[in-house]
């Protein structure tokens, strides 16, 4: 297993600085990993690093809280193509879902995917506040919507990843759309059990830590 190629090496801290990004660009060039994720006015920059490379660039919006008004979703994920980004992360309205209103939660995805047409759509649906019927209703929202992915987690809500919401997505979405694994992924051993549960990409700052366990494994015979 390439586990490199499953990794969206992100860094979405308030605190992160122009070094901080060029460190986690420079990193996922060195171990090839599938993407670099960060917020949208680190964009440009991370272009620029990762100029020549095969490794994708991806952008959050409407993040962490997803409780901007579409519109401000839809500029904010226009802007981040526009600056470079092939794939965008957006946080779906909770609220609005928790108030049961999905054609405004079903409009918004299907908004934004319009805007960017076939760059890659993922739907992080912060499952650490949802019930199990919450997370089915919203991964069928998605995928109605045309969605790309349904993503589990901002990485900063009370919890993140866990392996029973991506076992219960992908009983919902099966092969409509993919899954992506975030929040609190730090170990290969965990890593390689939400991929056997049917994640296609995982969101880490701990992508380094991953690949570099992978190998010593691999070394241990």
């Amino acid at each position: 297993m390439q586990i490199n190629k499953y990794i969206d090496h992100t860094l979405l801290k308030s605190t992160a600085t122009i070094k901080d990004i060029i460190k986690i660009c420079d990193e996922a060039k060195q171990y090839n990993f599938y993407a670099v994720c960060v917020n949208g006015c680190y964009v440009d920059l991370v272009k620029q690093n990762l100029k020549n490379t095969d490794v994708k660039i991806a952008a959050v919006i409407g993040f962490p809280l997803g409780a901007m008004t579409t519109k401000a979703k839809v500029f904010e994920a226009e802007n981040c193509i526009e600056n470079g980004a092939s794939e965008i992360d957006m946080v779906l309205n909770v609220g609005k879902l928790l108030d049961n209103e999905f054609e405004y939660i079903e409009n918004e995805i299907q908004k934004i995917k319009k805007a960017i047409g076939n760059k890659v759509l993922k739907v992080i649906l912060e499952t650490c506040y949802l019930t199990n019927k919450q997370i089915e209703k919203s991964c069928e929202l998605a995928v109605n919507a045309g969605a790309d992915f349904v993503k589990t987690s901002t990485g900063l809500g009370t919890n993140g990843a866990t392996l029973a919401h991506v076992e219960l997505m992908k009983s919902i979405v099966k092969d409509k759309v993919q899954i992506k694994a975030s929040g609190g992924i730090k170990n290969i051993e965990i890593a390689k059990k939400y991929i056997a549960l049917g994640a296609t990409r995982l969101g880490t700052s701990s992508g380094v830590l991953l690949v570099t366990q992978g190998i010593s494994e691999k070394n241990d015979y």
